[in-house]
């Protein structure tokens, strides 16, 4: 099973790129961030056509989660456990044969201070959601089965993971205070499989638009998939795919996959 995530940055907008991608890299599974449409104007149809089955969680212009799958598809939850008034939509969780999955659109946190030089909302909202996230992850982990938690994560775990470690210190994703609940998260036992296959330092799936930040490689790595122990034993695989990023009218982000033999 091929399991992918692929912050998509509207699926409108890149519905010509998704589709290629679908088509030749031919993914069981696909976790989505960053819709930005309500479920009535997703492109359901064309994905339908494409192979696949799919479960939405959206919002009008922002955020926006979904799943994608060659199989039959369950939809556990379309919100993050935590927080009855926290309506944006950034975390959708299925099952798909034997693996539950979850599509996280993590909060970026920009900017991380207010105008008295205190922590911003947005970024303590980024914290906070991280802290109801490790909850979940841990009810999750008590039942002793095989998940992945995928998704645009807004966080560089380690300066090998950014471009500019010193330049981008105070930015959301490289914030101490940030990669402390990553580490939370990872720490409960989860494996980033990416990082189990390949740990050399500035492997990015993110890269600005601006400054021309593709060409010069000056990139992020903030999508990853975190896998439960009990998947984790079956994982065979995993990279980052840069091809997409290179094609005409692309996402910033491109997707991050890994396999499991079952």
């Amino acid at each position: 099973m091929k399991i992918a995530t692929w912050n998509v940055n509207s699926v409108k907008a890149r519905l010509p790129r998704l589709i290629d991608w679908l088509s030749g890299f031919q993914p069981d599974i696909v976790l989505l961030q960053e819709t930005k449409c309500i479920e009535q104007t997703f492109p359901t149809l064309e994905i339908n056509d494409a192979g696949y089955n799919l479960v939405i969680s959206g919002q009008k212009s922002y955020n926006g989660v979904a799943i994608l799958s060659k199989e039959p598809i369950k939809l556990e939850r379309s919100e993050l456990p935590g927080d009855e008034n926290d309506k944006q939509a950034r975390y959708i969780e299925a099952t798909v044969n034997r693996i539950r999955v979850a599509s996280i659109y993590l909060p970026n946190g920009n900017p991380t201070l207010d105008e008295n030089g205190l922590n911003s909302e947005k970024f303590l909202y980024k914290l906070d959601w991280m802290k109801r996230l490790r909850v979940h992850t841990e009810n999750l982990l008590r039942n002793e089965e095989a998940f992945v938690l995928g998704g645009d994560y807004n966080v560089c775990p380690s300066d090998e993971d950014v471009y500019d470690p010193i330049g981008l210190s105070n930015d959301a994703v490289c914030r101490q205070e940030s990669r402390k609940q990553f580490r939370t998260i990872v720490n409960l036992g989860l494996v980033n499989a990416f990082r189990a296959f390949d740990t050399k330092p500035n492997q990015y799936s993110y890269w600005d638009y601006k400054a021309g930040a593709w060409p010069k490689d000056n990139g992020l790595l903030i999508d990853h998939l975190l896998l439960s122990p009990q998947a984790a034993d079956l994982l065979t695989a995993a990279g980052i795919d840069r091809k997409p990023r290179g094609k005409e009218k692309p996402s910033d982000h491109t997707p991050v996959w890994c396999e499991l033999s079952i």
